[in-house]
């Protein structure tokens, strides 16, 4: 019997930017599985197997997907942001509703 003694690595995912327009609710997957609904001002944590993941996220419009890497104990942190462009804004003021784009970055690990 073979064991896998590799430790599992930390995926954090928050969303918490001063660019976030702070309405709606972006919804994150961890390789096709859900994995948390964010508002603002929240975060997401998950263990994850070492290797490779692919992380969505979507505000019901827009969709956003990158692929990472993850070591064993890697602390992997991702910041997702809900956010107007100017268009956007321009359609707000106008009609009181615009589209919002979803952006996905990852992050430095804590220092901490």
């Amino acid at each position: 019997m073979t064991v896998n003694s590799a430790k599992p690595a930390r995926l954090t995912v928050e969303r918490t930017s001063p660019q976030d327009v702070g309405t709606r609710q972006v919804v994150l997957s961890l390789d096709g599985e859900p994995l948390a609904t964010l508002m603002f001002g929240e975060h997401a944590m998950r263990d994850i197997a070492p290797g490779r993941h692919r992380l969505r996220a979507h505000n019901t419009l827009v969709w956003k997907t990158v692929e990472f890497d993850a070591a064993p104990d890697e602390q992997v942190r991702f910041c997702t942001v809900n956010r107007a462009s100017l268009g956007s804004m321009a359609l707000v003021a106008l009609l009181g509703v615009g589209p919002l784009y979803v952006t996905l970055e990852r992050m430095p690990p804590n220092s901490d």
